[in-house]
């Protein structure tokens, strides 16, 4: 079974890499900008079933390289999910164009090409299962805090695509579902909330990911579902 992960070098992402890099029975592509930790991870595991990439998903060059190194392997994917994620942290009119663009473009438009790009190489005999990694910022009605208009509106637009995507799959025998994170431990939330003390840790966080990319495609098609114990 073929796992791709984005966003896999730090935080979330990469703990991911290294529980499922446990499970003998997942291969396990790990995409990043930095894989000098990934490639620090396999030399330290002694693991055969782990592949680093580097590419920068919000390239259009990239995004065709992966897929490539796919279709070289002859391999089909199982699961995908989309965990990379970019965030600004400023008051609303200070927000630039190139701001919000890079926003955007990690949150919403990367993932969107992604799939777009890969979409051909999914193993449909076998339900497949994307999973997109939202925050509950980007649900309508949580909570919302200031400086983060740019963040919370792509992953709300991450929420919409999930639910668009899930109906439009149906056929091709793919879920894709949306999983909308509260607080943990990571660089982004200290961005975004200097000095707050999340109750989970990325291994923790990643543990509930990694079982519900592997199984809740049996259950879920479509859905928006929180993954929060605390809203900061």
């Amino acid at each position: 079974m073929l796992v791709l992960v984005t966003g896999a070098s730090r935080g979330i992402g990469f703990e991911m890499v290294k529980q499922l890099a446990n499970n003998p029975g997942l291969f396990v592509i790990a995409v990043s900008r930095n894989i000098r930790p990934l490639a620090a991870l396999v030399k330290e595991a002694n693991t055969d079933n782990v592949l680093t990439i580097k590419a920068d998903i919000n390239k259009a060059a990239d995004l065709k390289h992966v897929a490539a190194i796919i279709k070289k392997l002859n391999f089909k994917i199982d699961i995908l999910i989309n965990n990379a994620g970019h965030i600004v942290n400023k008051p609303f009119h200070k927000i630039t164009r190139e701001e919000l663009t890079a926003v955007y473009s990690a949150n919403v438009f990367a993932p969107f090409f992604l799939i777009q790009t890969l979409l051909p190489l999914f193993n449909t005999k076998t339900r497949s299962h994307i999973v997109n990694i939202s925050s509950i910022g980007g649900i309508q009605g949580s909570s919302k805090f200031p400086g983060l208009s740019a963040y919370s509106s792509s992953k709300a637009a991450l929420c919409g695509l999930s639910e668009c995507l899930g109906e439009e799959f149906k056929t091709k025998n793919i879920a894709v579902n949306c999983l909308a994170l509260g607080a943990v431990q990571t660089e982004m939330l200290t961005k975004a909330f200097p000095g707050y003390k999340a109750p989970l840790q990325p291994h923790q966080m990643a543990e509930y990911i990694c079982n519900f990319a592997l199984t809740a495609h049996n259950y879920f098609n479509g859905k928006i579902i929180p993954v929060s114990s605390t809203t900061p």
